[in-house]
């Protein structure tokens, strides 16, 4: 029997054949990309020489190389390339000629700076698409301010709801105006895509942490535009309908959810509550709502008393949508995660085997793309301009001018980065 013969063919990822080009740094338009290599993209991300996205230096380190950057970066390739001078400059005209996508966080004007703005680079290749994510949109009062995460987390109102009452101001625990900016830049490009395949022409999308912030108050939104009434911080409790939160067992905490009949009838069975079930002030979850700091108490004397694993068990029998509140090294060794392969390994060439965050994204028929780990600082530069149409003799021209690099770290945090450029003919 001949195996490449009768072995069925890998199947493409979806993305497979598009190119996309990245020049960012730190979170949105990395992780938006990466959710495009992922999905099988061609990822070259676009660095400076001179250290390459800041996230390079940030740790914890492994055999000197970031791990955030690793897991970021993952499934993607690395060119070292100035784009500031001018040679770099005709290097990334080249570049742009064969891309689909390009991704770019940096503020608002600093690539139209460089002369490639938008209508510049459509100019080079009409059927790019352009994405630009930035703090506060391309237009408006905000447009030149510098704009980060917590920034955003504020302006957004995210902040205003989030934590306890009458406590600090508490932003949300991960980046999550970055995070979902880079999901829409994303899905903006998918979008975009299909858009080309009617009108064969690309276009400019601009997507902002601010409004990607906005775009999560549906419930504050629902309530405001309706009542004119502000939205405030809850602790873990629901805006709109309870109970739907936190309630503290004897050894911690654990959260439920029972917000239709079936599931608060069931809730009263479990924690004998059953006298509840007929009290005109938990009739529904609206009203349940209104008379929620009686309710929790009532069901705090209870599960007070009980173990987490007991409330959980007893909460479950009953159909009850109930959790433990898992810290992250809980998480990172969870069953059914790992029942369900969500995490893997990466391999890398310096740091070894590098366990992933698997995507989300599960497909029948095109799985996501489980590669390789954030790549070394330039490891790709010869590859990359290879590709793009440039011959052995000008890209020893490029490196010897300093305005390509294959770069790597040396070995620890602290080192320099080094600069290696190939032989060349005396």
């Amino acid at each position: 029997m001949n195996d490449d013969v009768d072995r069925p063919p890998e199947p493409l990822a979806p993305l497979a054949g598009i190119r996309v080009l990245e020049i960012g740094a730190f979170m949105a338009a990395p992780f938006g990309a990466m959710q495009l290599a992922d999905l099988g993209a061609d990822v070259i991300k676009v660095e400076n020489p001179d250290g390459g996205d800041p996230v390079r230096s940030i740790g914890p380190y492994v055999a000197g190389q970031s791990s955030p950057f690793a897991r970021l970066n993952r499934n993607k390739r690395s060119i070292a390339l100035d784009i500031k001078a001018e040679q770099g400059k005709r290097v990334l005209r080249q570049m742009l000629n064969s891309a689909d996508v390009l991704v770019e966080n940096l503020r608002p004007g600093a690539l139209a700076r460089l002369g490639y703005d938008y209508e510049t680079v459509r100019e080079i290749n009409p059927r790019i698409i352009y994405v630009s994510a930035s703090g506060w949109g391309l237009d408006g009062p905000l447009a030149t301010l510098p704009g980060l995460d917590i920034m955003a987390q504020a302006r957004s109102g995210l902040m205003s709801i989030t934590g306890t009452p009458q406590g600090d101001p508490v932003k949300i625990g991960v980046p999550i105006c970055d995070l979902v900016c880079g999901l829409y830049m994303a899905m903006a490009v998918l979008g975009a895509l299909r858009a080309r395949e009617s009108t064969g022409t690309g276009q400019h999308v601009d997507v902002s942490l601010f409004e990607s912030g906005v775009s999560f108050t549906i419930w504050e939104a629902g309530r405001y535009f309706a009542t004119g009434e502000v939205g405030k911080p809850l602790g873990s409790a629901h805006q709109s309908t309870a109970p739907y939160q936190a309630i503290r067992t004897a050894d911690g905490w654990v959260t439920l959810g029972a917000v239709t009949p079936a599931t608060w009838t069931g809730l009263c069975a479990a924690l004998d509550l059953t006298e509840l079930v007929d009290d005109p002030r938990y009739q529904d979850a609206h009203e349940r709502h209104g008379h929620r700091d009686e309710l929790i108490a009532a069901m705090e004397a209870v599960t007070s008393q009980w173990k987490t694993d007991a409330v959980i068990a007893a909460l479950e029998s009953a159909g009850v949508p109930c959790a433990p509140i898992a810290d992250t090294a809980q998480v990172f060794n969870d069953q059914h995660l790992n029942q369900r392969g969500f995490f893997w390994d990466a391999p890398h060439p310096v740091m070894g085997d590098v366990r992933q965050i698997g995507s989300p994204m599960r497909f029948s028929a095109t799985p996501a793309v489980r590669g390789a780990a954030g790549p070394l600082l330039g490891a790709d530069t010869e590859a990359v301009l290879a590709e793009s149409g440039f011959e052995p003799d000008e890209i020893d021209e490029l490196i010897g001018a300093g305005v390509v690099a294959v770069v790597h770290s040396s070995g620890s945090a602290a080192d320099t980065v080094d600069v290696t450029a190939r032989d060349t003919p005396a």
